[in-house]
């Protein structure tokens, strides 16, 4: 009697991650966030969504792995928010620049922001990195309307990363990491916590 065959899709394999991967960063790219599903990924990679759960739990954990980035911007601002609203446009800039100076750290991130701010791709920015990742987390810094007051910081950082990292434009570019914070830190803590018109 010969062994049953298998039916569905195929198990995962050592490379069956890479290809959800490459599957889910295609789609990220062509359709963007909101219309990119776990099904649709998994039928492109030839593999179950359950076993995309698996590797990867949900749609946001999924879009982050594919961006490929060095750290998870959650992990590293859960500290920032952990401390409270108060101080906290400084310690959000001061770990933003710590990361990002790092010189291990870097050149991922500045093939991700190339990556997101593509022309086939800038609007993942808007409509999954902000909103998806970063926004959530910074929400527990802001008592009221954080529709506005994230974007806001957003607008700040963005602007800081293309100056300091991307075109590295003087002085920002050369500018030490506490002159930024002591400069732009103020002006986060005023979108995150301060009175908006």
């Amino acid at each position: 009697m010969s062994p049953p065959t298998g039916r569905g899709r195929r198990p995962g394999a050592p490379d069956t991650r890479a290809e959800v991967l490459t599957a889910a960063r295609a789609s990220f790219a062509e359709k963007g966030f909101r219309a990119t599903t776990i099904r649709a990924v998994a039928a492109a990679a030839g593999v179950d969504p359950a076993l995309v759960h698996h590797y990867f739990g949900t749609k946001d954990d999924l879009f982050v792995a594919a961006l490929e980035i060095p750290v998870d911007p959650r992990e590293v601002l859960a500290p920032v928010v952990a401390a409270g609203p108060d101080g906290a446009g400084e310690r959000l800039l001061r770990t933003f620049l710590g990361v990002w100076d790092d010189p291990e750290i870097q050149p991922g991130l500045l093939a991700m922001v190339r990556s997101l701010v593509g022309d086939d791709t800038g609007g993942l920015v808007r409509d999954a990195f902000i909103p998806v990742v970063v926004g959530p987390v910074l929400a527990g810094l802001v008592s009221d309307r954080p529709e506005v007051r994230i974007p806001l910081v957003a607008s700040q950082v963005v602007g800081l990363v293309v100056a300091r990292y991307v075109i590295a434009l003087p002085p920002m570019a050369d500018m030490p990491a506490e002159d930024v914070v002591a400069r732009v830190g103020p002006v986060l803590q005023h979108y995150l916590t301060g009175e908006l018109p």
